[in-house]
């Protein structure tokens, strides 16, 4: 296994906390966004290039990973950040939309309703990722319902 799909999937380290470590990957990835929003002012659709970016070699890495740490390990937490990522896209990046969608994004990848929880049983990387990108989806399908009212 390589260095680089450990950095990777641990998304720089984060994913060696313990336990958690998906809630710190999800939190940093907000501190992140919301920066990244402020200060450079990307394209909507370069934010959408990054988070595709990040999500294909999540599950290249996580794929590469599996076989040395099993299944889903804890330390894997690339999946938060692509799934908090897809979270906030095509939003405003305000405090009020990050915490939101860093709230419903936890929610829906701890509760794993609808199909979600059946997405984590694919093998391999697609495995460990499908189940973050939905739960991220339906953290942005609600945010994006917010939005259109503007309730938040």
């Amino acid at each position: 296994m390589s260095q680089l799909h450990k950095i990777i999937a641990t998304s720089l380290g984060i994913g060696y906390v313990g336990k958690g470590g998906g809630t710190v990957a999800a939190v940093f990835t907000c501190i992140c966004w919301y920066f990244w929003q402020i200060y450079f002012t990307p394209s909507i659709w370069f934010g959408f290039g990054i988070t595709l970016f990040i999500t294909i070699i999540g599950t290249i890495s996580s794929d590469a990973v599996e076989p040395f740490w099993g299944k889903d390990d804890k330390k894997v937490v690339i999946d938060e950040v692509a799934g908090m990522c897809i979270s906030l896209l095509f939003l405003p990046s305000t405090i009020a939309y990050i915490i939101t969608g860093l709230i419903l994004f936890r929610f829906f990848d701890i509760v794993k309703p609808l199909y979600i929880r059946k997405a984590e049983k694919l093998p391999g990387g697609y495995g460990v990722m499908l189940d973050d990108v939905l739960a991220g989806i339906c953290a942005n399908i609600l945010l994006q319902i917010a939005f259109r009212f503007n309730l938040l």
